[in-house]
């Protein structure tokens, strides 16, 4: 059986829902005679409404069977006449469901008053942590820096990264590392020579476990001394979110009013065991002023810069097919707001994270551009963010569009319409694509010189436009929520 959509109830049905799960249990019992199933499970409606009295619960039951007739999980029989008959056909299907609804509606709303980590002594050790890599970039490596960034391009970091881990699985890390350049906010200036927006986007890896999320996000970008993975990206502009609840970060998110850093968070699923967490959180990836009020008092209003860098499981069905594991039916608004990788678990994929894992096990990866990688993205960063110690010494430079990238990007989204008369992706996904094409465009710092705008060359564009299909394809496969 496929997984049923989640029913949705709402609190008044949720004492009816636990009392029918029971009595599904029940039937299902009734219908084995040692260990073999004998007939079909089914239960009258008599049995539903003494069990009701019996457990005091008195909120009507028939809205919630109709739900459950509609969707094939009860079939109502002929033969019961005055008192109903329904047939379950998959009675431990439907118990699950129920329980897990029934779960879900119960989770208690988590207060914003519980403790958090002391934020602005975490944010003084990682304003150090950059500070002093900074330093050290301007010291000791400043001509090669300069040097390294005369020939970098997307393309050398795509080669790098592919020659690492492969053609199915660089993409990623390609990604992940571009939105660290893209963290430093740069304006994006239309053609009219007005600033439209900023490089900075959120990024969203999802596919079902271990298909090499967590390592394009945090073990590339942090480093991971257990397995030897260097740190590639920006040296104290990650905040790692791993066992910090929602509410804690709602609360967290106050002290970084006015400054911009990643936030990682690894297992994005466990933000929503929550009812309610989506307004708030899109209202935080909106940048938009954050005021959240619950019984327990009110965090904010403040207004958040940063952006997230998450990953989080879904089922899958094919390459191409998958269902979200997030209970909440409006997570797809916060998916709209994010650059989405999908992670199908395909049989290249599996034999090129086992071929990775092996060579890093053995000692057999190079990561040998991982410190000039990171010293160049550490100055580009500071440059463009005018920070004190290069501000006299560089000039920070904006990302220029062109209205051939915009074209190119329409001739993908028209062939997409082409196939269907109801998209599922957004016209929210082009500008993702334009800002990693933007992104890209950050290598290119030091190989132009004077303060006019860097361009987003054909290398760029190009690579866009192959997010901009992948992403499509990834958006069209969504089948809402799997049950759990």
């Amino acid at each position: 059986m496929a997984s049923p959509a989640p029913l949705e109830i709402v609190d008044s049905e949720v004492s009816v829902a636990r009392v029918l799960a029971s009595v599904v249990a029940d039937s299902d019992r009734r219908r084995t005679v040692r260990g073999v199933a004998s007939q079909s499970a089914r239960f009258r409606q008599s049995e539903l409404r003494s069990r009701l009295l019996r457990e005091r619960v008195f909120e009507d039951a028939t809205r919630l069977l109709g739900r459950l007739k509609r969707r094939g999980l009860l079939l109502e029989t002929p033969e019961g006449r005055g008192d109903k008959i329904y047939q379950v056909p998959y009675p431990e299907e439907l118990r699950r469901l129920l329980l897990d609804e029934v779960a879900r509606t119960e989770v208690v709303e988590p207060s914003p008053l519980q403790p958090v980590p002391d934020e602005p002594a975490e944010i003084r050790s990682m304003d150090s942590e950059f500070l002093e890599h900074l330093r050290d970039v301007l010291r000791y490596r400043l001509d090669a820096t300069v040097e390294f960034g005369r020939t970098f391009t997307v393309e050398t970091l795509s080669r790098y990264l592919r020659e690492l881990f492969g053609d199915a699985l660089y993409f990623d890390s390609l990604i992940s590392l571009l939105q660290q350049y893209a963290l430093a906010d740069v304006p994006l200036v239309a053609p009219t020579n007005r600033t439209t927006g900023a490089t900075g986007f959120h990024l969203a890896l999802f596919g079902p476990p271990g298909t090499g999320k967590t390592f394009s996000i945090d073990d590339l970008v942090r480093g991971n001394p257990r397995t030897g993975v260097p740190p590639h990206g920006l040296p104290g502009r990650n905040r790692y979110c791993g066992g910090i609840t929602p509410a804690q970060f709602l609360r967290v998110g106050a002290s970084y009013t006015g400054r911009t850093f990643n936030f990682i968070v690894p297992e994005f699923n466990d933000w929503f065991k929550y009812r309610g967490m989506v307004e708030p959180l899109k209202l935080v990836m909106e940048q938009r002023e954050v005021k959240w009020e619950t019984t327990f008092g009110t965090v904010g209003p403040y207004t958040f810069r940063s952006f997230f860098s998450v990953n989080y499981n879904v089922r899958t069905a094919g390459a191409q097919d998958y269902w979200t594991t997030i209970a909440d039916p409006n997570f797809a608004a916060l998916e709209d707001r994010m650059l989405l990788r999908f992670h199908p678990m395909t049989r290249d994929r599996f034999r090129a994270v086992e071929a990775s894992a092996e060579r890093l096990e053995l000692g057999e990866l190079d990561f040998a551009l991982a410190g000039p990688i990171r010293d160049h993205l550490t100055l580009v960063h500071a440059i463009e963010t005018g920070h004190p110690l290069v501000a006299g010494k560089f000039r920070a430079r904006a990302v220029k569009l062109e209205r051939g990238l915009y074209d190119t990007l329409r001739d993908v989204s028209e062939r997409a319409l082409k196939t269907t008369s109801f998209p599922k992706f957004s016209p929210r996904l082009k500008s993702r694509a334009v800002r990693l094409a933007a992104a890209a465009s950050l290598l290119t710092y030091f190989g132009s010189s004077g303060p006019a705008p860097l361009s987003i060359g054909s290398t760029e564009a190009d690579f866009a436009r192959r997010f901009y299909e992948e992403e499509i394809r990834a958006r069209e496969g969504r089948h809402g929520r799997a049950a759990s």
